[in-house]
Formats: structure tokens, sequence, C-alpha cells
């Protein structure tokens, strides 16, 4: 059993290596230029993996957190992350738990891509680009302008969500859920 001090010191650590993840962002073609893929969920997902859907949870707040103080966008960009990476994280950390092996972690990060995806859809067309447009003056039409420059298919606020919105976070799924297939089981010794 481990200790509540070896539990707390493991999720800092994660956390901190999340929000260095989070500062190195890559652009996506055919994706609008605000849409940067990072890879700060995998300490995320790992450590809900090796300790739990809370902890999985608290690792994304907490890398939100401290990127805050760097934001551009008044915090809804971290609330953002913060929510989709949780739908991402806790649904996978559930289904991890009760089949941990690899099949298991196959299942559960394809669940969490799944979930995180219609969240993400869901949350952005009914409450964070209309916060975007209330807190930072930035027009619907702006959105679908940025979002047609990097994809024609995009003219209007549906058409964003599911020609940017929703294959990005179907790629970013991808890619994390690839990477900590690969890293997981030799970081989990460590972790546990």
């Amino acid at each position: 059993m481990q200790t509540k001090m070896a539990y707390i010191t493991r999720i800092a650590v994660l956390a901190s290596a999340a929000a260095i993840l989070m500062v190195l962002e890559l652009p996506v073609i055919l994706m609008p230029g605000f849409l940067k893929l990072d890879f700060s969920d995998i300490p995320a997902i790992i450590g809900a993996f090796a300790l739990g859907p809370l902890a999985g949870c608290l690792i994304v707040l907490i890398k939100n957190f401290i990127h805050l103080s760097s934001t551009q966008t008044a915090g809804i960009g971290e609330m953002a992350n913060f929510f989709v990476g949780a739908f991402f994280v806790v649904p996978a950390a559930f289904i991890y738990r009760y089949k941990k092996n690899r099949s298991g972690a196959m299942l559960a990060m394809l669940a969490g891509t799944l979930t995180m995806t219609l969240a993400a859809a869901v949350l952005n067309y009914w409450v964070l680009l209309p916060l975007y447009q209330a807190a930072l003056h930035f027009p619907p039409e702006a959105i679908i302008k940025l979002g047609s420059m990097a994809n024609p298919l995009i003219v209007d606020l549906k058409t964003f969500i599911v020609f940017a919105i929703v294959p990005f976070n179907l790629l970013k799924g991808a890619l994390v859920s690839i990477i900590t297939l690969l890293v997981y089981k030799k970081l989990s010794p460590i972790l546990h």
C-alpha cells in the first residue's frame, strides 16, 4: 500500500512532466492554427492507469493551473484542456482498472478517445466557443474564417466541429494512446 506522500509525489512529478509537454505544441495540417497538438495527456493517462482516475484528473488539473501563468485565452483554453483531458483519462482509467493488460489498455484508451472527442464536440459547440466569443470578443465568423482557411469544408460552426474539433481530438487521442502503449509498461514499475 502506497503512502499518501508517495501518491502526492507521483502526481506532482507527472503533473510537472505534463506541464512541460503542454508547452511543446505542434501545428496540425488541415486544422486552424489555434488547434495545436501537445502530448501533455500522456503523463495524465499513465498516472490514471497507475494511480487511478482521481490521480489522472489531478494531473490534468495541475498542469492547467501551471499553464495559466502564460495563458493567452483568459483561462478558457486551460478550462477546455482540463475538461477534454478529464473526459479522456477518467473512462480510460476505470476500464483499465478492471482489465489490466495490453488489450484492456487498448480498449481503455479507445473508450477515452471516443469520450474525449464527443465531449470536445459538445463542449466546444455549446460552452467553449460561446465563452471565447463573450470573454475575448472573438466572433463566430472569425472562428469559421480561421477554420475555412485551413480546411475549405468548414463553412459554419457545425462544420467547424465536424471537420476540425472531431478529427483533431481523434488524432490527439490516437497519438497519445500509441505513445502510452509504448512507454507505460516500462514506467509502470517506477509508479508502483
